[in-house]
């Protein structure tokens, strides 16, 4: 069990969640084998406060990270506040998560989409960080501003504006 992990608030659709992040994590360009994979289901008893058999939480990895989520109810939902991050290699596995974790859902500007469940997600290529820390202030700040001007990270974009500064 990992130390630290993510706990997931969801109405009454944490199974349907859980199930649909493996499927897109496990299948996903350059996916690790059983690294995306459901771990535990917990269903509510007679103590409640959930009807008895329904799930309460389903445990999951994605990418050999943990996570649990929990049907809770209606109280609470997700927002921009909290979101998760991918750091990706390629324009193909940012193109390939864009598309399956934004359908449904709602795509955001500058990486950021929400998924079909309301969850918030940043989908970003591992060079646009790299590009950021450049010590040349031009060259780091033409790569900030070319990503402020899109919604899915394009790295031929970034890379144009980041070689031409």
């Amino acid at each position: 069990m990992q130390k630290i992990s993510t706990f997931l608030w969801f109405d009454d659709q944490a199974e349907e969640a859980a199930n649909y992040y493996v499927s897109v994590f496990s299948t996903k360009p350059g996916a690790s084998p059983g690294g995306s994979k459901i771990l535990d289901l917990l269903r509510y008893g007679e103590a409640g406060p959930g009807e008895v058999g329904t799930v309460m939480t389903v445990s999951f990895q994605l990418d050999g990270q943990e996570f649990t989520a929990l049907n809770g109810g209606p109280e609470y939902t997700f927002n921009e506040a909290v979101s998760i991050v991918v750091n990706c290699e390629t324009q193909e596995e940012v193109d390939d998560l864009w598309d399956r974790l934004s359908d449904g859902g709602e795509e955001g500007p500058c990486g950021w989409l929400k998924d079909r469940f309301g969850l918030w997600w940043q989908i970003n290529p591992t060079v646009l960080s790299e590009m950021q820390r450049d010590p040349n202030p031009a060259k780091s700040q033409a790569a900030m501003k070319a990503m402020l001007g899109m919604g899915k990270i394009e790295i031929a974009g970034l890379r144009r504006a980041y070689d031409a500064a």
